[in-house]
């Protein structure tokens, strides 16, 4: 089991945002969201390229900032997020694709019956340093 991702002890990484401004790349946050449900299914991020590729191909296209590359979400898993809207936030310096899901997942990690999770945000934290699932 991977702990970080499967289990139960707090541990966030406060350091992401730093390592991210440590390669220089320029991108912004990208909040997506089921256009249908209201369902926030996960945080990513975008350079010029990639929104222009999501306009383009109406899919989410993000920048992987472990991988330095473009990610078409769903291109290995099969879980493509279909373009409904961008929008920028009042400041832009953050977006927000709305999107329907052609799966039922959204997450690279998969719910007890190997399924991929709707949405990445499936545990709640109950205390200090403790999670609780929620949507397993």
């Amino acid at each position: 089991m991977n702990e970080l991702e499967e289990g139960t002890r707090l541990t966030l990484d406060f350091d992401k945002l730093a390592g991210v401004a440590a390669t220089g790349a320029r991108v912004v946050p990208v909040v997506l969201q089921d256009a249908s449900s209201g369902d926030v299914l996960f945080i990513g991020y975008a350079n010029d390229q990639a929104l222009k590729a999501t306009l383009e191909e109406r899919i989410a296209v993000l920048w992987s900032t472990s991988r330095n590359e473009l990610w078409r979400k769903g291109a290995t898993s099969g879980d493509v997020l279909e373009l409904v809207d961008v929008r920028v936030n009042c400041e832009q310096n953050s977006l927000l694709y709305l999107v329907n899901r052609t799966t039922g997942g959204a997450c690279h990690t998969t719910l007890p019956t190997g399924e991929a999770r709707p949405t990445c945000y499936y545990r709640s934290i109950t205390g200090p340093d403790t999670l609780t699932h929620v949507l397993d």
